[in-house]
């Protein structure tokens, strides 16, 4: 398997600024930023009753468990772009997976960059940024270990079987598949930087669970399809969800019941899989205590359908799937805590410039939620939105940036509106799968205004820079 390095407030106070008997400030505390790929919150940690997520729920355990936390873009380069930026896509402009992320910000100083200017030693094993040439960031990074084929493309003579549409069986050990080798790699480098007199910001990006959902045989004999339950829900409440919402034609082929508890049965392997993974890093944090000068922060990039409303595959909508994201970060001498505030992705760079006392560079347009990480029930009442393109889906050609669809997720309400005039509004206190459609009745039409006039708000902000 071949790899390519290139050379290349309050909080804060309490946990990392500290003066020493001599009087000196401890040095600036280290970050690893672990990102899965595609990964919904159908996790243990999160209270899902089947999948087993040991590591990452032993993370959980220590750290902060953020229960609502959502993408600004469900699709994987606009969403890395949005979140290492630290820009919404409105800012960004980037609503694909073919548009490098400096397309329309040439000068913009990303997340890693900005650590790197700060003195850090960054390094990066596997996808933080979108996969390819165009789309990685030299500027960013002293040392880059980029993805090689082997990440979608397991070697033939590793596959030994096919599950639903996606799942890939590998007859091979954990260290000779990408995501094995993404661990290991990691490891090896965690440990050097550990050694080292930089303080460093170490990136690792985990491919899994995106499809195809590779894992070796074992992980995939944890899930028999037979236990994966069917999806139940009212038959009929597709009815009242717009046309321009859904990303399968209506009344097209999809998967049926069998087929479905395979596919979603392979997802579920691929997480495990990629979860076993990670506790390699958290081991390896362990044996270097590391512990109480890093930051750890574990994320995905959008999350992921299985099957709901009526057939939804992968990510693209904007539904509760496909925009909650699972969020942990631990921080040193902070307790393990659940935060149940609504936070965004964006909110990750001011997040995690606070938490190392690094000053904010200029354009930020999300808030840090720092303080929440020891105070998780305080209140916060920004909301959360995310947009995504629909305009010529399915057609073939590029989308319209001009056409898009923003959805607004607060604590209790999850309100959409279309750019041909749909809309959506869901009470998710009644309503928490999003079942029924309650924009257009007269009694909420007020709640409807309101929180289409804050998405204006939230837009407003972006495009003057404030």
């Amino acid at each position: 398997m071949s790899s390519k390095l290139l050379p290349a407030p309050l909080v804060v106070a309490l946990a990392l600024a500290h003066a020493s008997a001599a009087g000196a400030a401890k040095p600036r505390p280290n970050v690893i930023l672990i990102c899965a790929d595609d990964l919904n919150v159908d996790l243990g940690c999160y209270g899902h009753p089947l999948v087993k997520s040991p590591a990452i729920d032993r993370l959980a355990a220590r750290g902060t468990r953020f229960e609502r936390a959502y993408c600004q873009y469900p699709v994987c380069n606009p969403s890395r772009t949005s979140f290492l930026s630290g820009r919404r896509p409105s800012t960004t402009r980037i609503i694909d997976n073919v548009t490098p992320p400096r397309t329309h910000q040439p000068g913009v100083v990303f997340l890693p960059q900005h650590f790197r200017q700060s003195g850090y030693r960054t390094i990066k094993v596997g996808k933080i940024f979108h996969t390819g040439e165009r789309f990685e960031d030299p500027a960013s990074w002293d040392i880059d270990v980029r993805e090689d084929r082997s990440a979608k493309s397991p070697p033939d003579e590793q596959l030994v079987g096919r599950r639903g549409r996606g799942g890939m069986v590998l007859d091979a050990a954990d260290d000779a598949t990408w995501d094995g080798f993404v661990a290991r790699q990691a490891t090896e480098l965690l440990a050097g930087a550990a050694g080292g007199k930089q303080p460093f910001f170490l990136a690792i990006g985990f491919r899994r669970p995106h499809s195809p959902y590779i894992a070796p045989r074992r992980y995939h004999e944890l899930y028999p399809a037979t236990v994966i339950p069917p999806i139940d829900e009212p038959a009929d409440h597709v009815r009242g969800i717009p046309r321009v919402a859904l990303t399968y034609e209506l009344g097209g082929e999809r998967l049926d019941t069998a087929e479905r508890a395979e596919t979603a049965a392979a997802y579920y392997a691929s997480v495990t899989f990629m979860d076993e993974q990670l506790g390699h890093v958290l081991d390896e944090i362990d044996r270097r205590a590391l512990w109480d000068n890093t930051v750890v922060v574990f994320m995905s990039d959008h999350g992921y359908h299985l099957g709901e409303h009526g057939g939804l595959w992968h990510k693209m909508t904007l539904f509760e799937e496909s925009a909650r994201v699972p969020l942990v970060i631990a921080a040193p001498g902070l307790l393990p805590a659940t935060c149940p505030r609504v936070v965004e992705l964006i909110d990750l760079y001011p997040t995690l410039c606070e938490l190392c006392g690094l000053a904010l560079p200029v354009g930020l347009e999300g808030a840090s939620v720092a303080g929440w990480l020891s105070d998780p029930a305080r209140p916060r009442d920004r909301g959360a939105l995310t947009v995504v393109s629909h305009a010529n889906w399915g057609a073939g050609e590029p989308l319209d940036p001009q056409k898009l669809g923003r959805s607004l997720r607060t604590d209790r309400w999850r309100y959409t509106e279309w750019f041909d005039g749909s809309r959506e509004l869901y009470d998710h206190d009644a309503d928490p799968h999003e079942y029924r459609n309650l924009a257009g009745d007269a009694e909420w039409e007020e709640k409807t205004a309101e929180l289409s006039a804050r998405i204006k708000e939230i837009e407003s902000r972006a495009t003057n820079g404030i």
